[in-house]
């Protein structure tokens, strides 16, 4: 006999329309909700601003990994033809004057190292791979993307409660609000 311990995750309520997702989730972000997630079968222009959500980091990521492709391929060429073996062709300096002709190298592990990092840096902000989501498991989300609207609010956020958050839901209009499992 195998025993399966089950943990809350959260509770996920179904709205009627677009419209009362995005009324919805202003509510919940100005009741101070930090971990919960709207679901809905196609893009609601202005969501994320109903949400509260900042803009995502992941810029500055890629941002300093094409940096490190730049320097990486500047010292990799510099050392190389400049310092370690000197090549001079039709009596061209091998000296810091010759710069242009890294550009090649320069350009194409900036574009590498920015590539690399926005998967990674991707996958990481967005806590990948992760096989399976509690929410699978729910009777009623796999109309998230055919028909339905959600929203989940997380356990593990801090204005949780399972009897208040639960009120709210149904106060701000959820319907079929259903507490969602994870097994631990």
């Amino acid at each position: 006999m195998s025993t399966t311990r089950k943990r809350v995750y959260g509770y996920l309520a179904e709205f009627k329309s677009a419209s009362a997702l995005y009324k919805a989730a202003e509510k919940i972000r100005d009741a101070g909700f930090r971990k919960w997630d709207c679901y809905s079968p196609y893009p609601i222009h202005g969501l994320d601003g109903a949400m509260g959500m900042k803009r995502s980091i992941l810029p500055w990521f890629v941002f300093f990994g094409g940096l490190t492709g730049t320097i990486t391929a500047f010292t990799l060429a510099y050392t190389t033809q400049v310092v370690l073996y000197p090549t001079i062709v039709q009596s061209k300096p091998a000296n810091i004057f010759t710069v242009p002709a890294f550009f090649p190298i320069m350009f194409e592990l900036t574009i590498l190292f920015s590539g690399f990092t926005t998967l990674f840096g991707l996958l990481a902000l967005i806590q990948l791979p992760r096989l399976n989501h509690p929410l699978f498991a729910s009777r009623q989300f796999h109309r998230a993307t055919d028909d339905g609207f959600f929203i989940a609010i997380e356990a593990r956020d801090p204005r949780f409660s399972p009897n208040g958050t639960r009120d709210l839901l149904a106060e701000i209009g959820g319907a079929n609000i259903e507490l969602v499992e994870e097994e631990d």
